[in-house]
């Protein structure tokens, strides 16, 4: 009895020191490493300001504090980064992708290019939750909904490519809600819409309120984009009067539809993931890291200097919320295939 005490002993002593080994290796992995951001869009929009923020002080968050670089890889509506980062970044915890969270959905409704897997990727966390605002030129002579519902009169709206707000907001509203609207959608991110709004080749813009008051500033303050509608779940607490679009649903169909596209590009819309198999180990240490710069003083000055609404969610309910779209019903999604290709 003895011997065999003895033995239990030493194993459970092995045990302990592995663990401790291997959560000493994996805190000091970092030391003198660099972390890559891989952001799905050009430099100048939303995303790209988000991320190029936190490149700033995650680092000091992480044990060994690495260096964080920030790439832009733009194309297909950020496609090309998701993709990247599933199929090509190493699962070693150095990079970390950004892309639009609608492209989760357009997984679910068999967009052709898409060659990740939602469900497999490690998830980090989204540093705000968007609500999205319809906003016109002032150049329209567009006022309000109703009058722009009355008159049909076609505005040309700026899109980036289905999966994204720019795109998926405009053409729900547009089915279900029959705003008349064209969509002109090609554009590499939001920095080119708002030039193409400048030069009068568009008219009409979908955008998170998030995003839209920090690089849309000159627009807003000059009343060339006028806000219309909100898109979202429930009102923004700045725009208290704004009217929302499931307001002007006729239908329970129309307004279960708004509602998912408002969901897909609220909570989910800019999320910050891993490659899949990265080690768990690692997949903690940067979800901590994140939400301890969401906290961060200094983070959050420099966020709200720049008008970036900081409303975080943690990695794992951000993988809850991934998987319920992926759960969407078959009805639903065969309606949303119809609207949003």
């Amino acid at each position: 009895m003895k011997q065999l005490a003895i033995l239990i002993l030493v194993l459970m002593l092995g045990v302990l020191v592995d663990s401790e080994d291997r959560a000493f290796a994996q805190a000091n992995f970092y030391e003198g490493k660099t972390i890559r951001m891989i952001v799905g869009f050009t430099a100048g929009g939303g995303y790209d300001a988000y991320t190029r923020t936190i490149g700033r002080h995650i680092g000091k968050h992480i044990p060994g504090n690495p260096a964080i670089l920030v790439e832009n890889m733009p194309g297909a509506g950020s496609m090309i980064s998701a993709n990247y980062t599933f199929k090509a970044a190493r699962p070693d915890g150095l990079t970390i992708g950004h892309f639009i969270g609608g492209l989760f959905l357009q997984q679910l409704l068999g967009k052709p290019g898409i060659e990740f897997d939602a469900g497999k990727f490690q998830y980090v966390g989204v540093p705000g939750q968007d609500n999205f605002v319809i906003g016109v030129a002032k150049s329209t002579g567009i006022t309000d909904v109703e009058s722009w519902l009355a008159s049909k009169q076609v505005v040309k709206f700026g899109g980036v490519a289905s999966g994204s707000g720019s795109d998926d907001v405009p053409n729900i509203l547009k089915a279900t809600l029959g705003l008349p609207i064209q969509l002109v959608s090609g554009y590499k991110g939001t920095a080119d819409v708002r030039l193409a709004f400048n030069s009068g080749e568009v008219a009409g813009l979908s955008n998170s309120w998030e995003s839209t008051k920090s690089t849309w500033r000159k627009e807003l303050e000059s009343g060339d984009l006028k806000l219309i509608l909100q898109a979202t779940l429930k009102p923004h607490p700045e725009f208290p009067k704004l009217p929302m679009a499931l307001s002007y649903a006729k239908t329970e169909e129309a307004k279960r539809l708004i509602s998912t596209v408002a969901r897909v590009h609220g909570p989910t819309v800019r999320p910050y993931v891993l490659p899949p198999n990265t080690p768990a180990d690692r997949v903690q240490i940067i979800r901590k890291a994140f939400m301890d710069t969401m906290k961060d003083p200094e983070f959050l000055a420099e966020a709200k200097k720049a008008n970036l609404d900081i409303n975080p969610d943690d990695g794992a309910t951000l993988e809850h919320n991934v998987k319920e779209i992926l759960k969407l019903e078959p009805a639903l999604v065969a309606k949303l295939k119809e609207f949003l290709k």
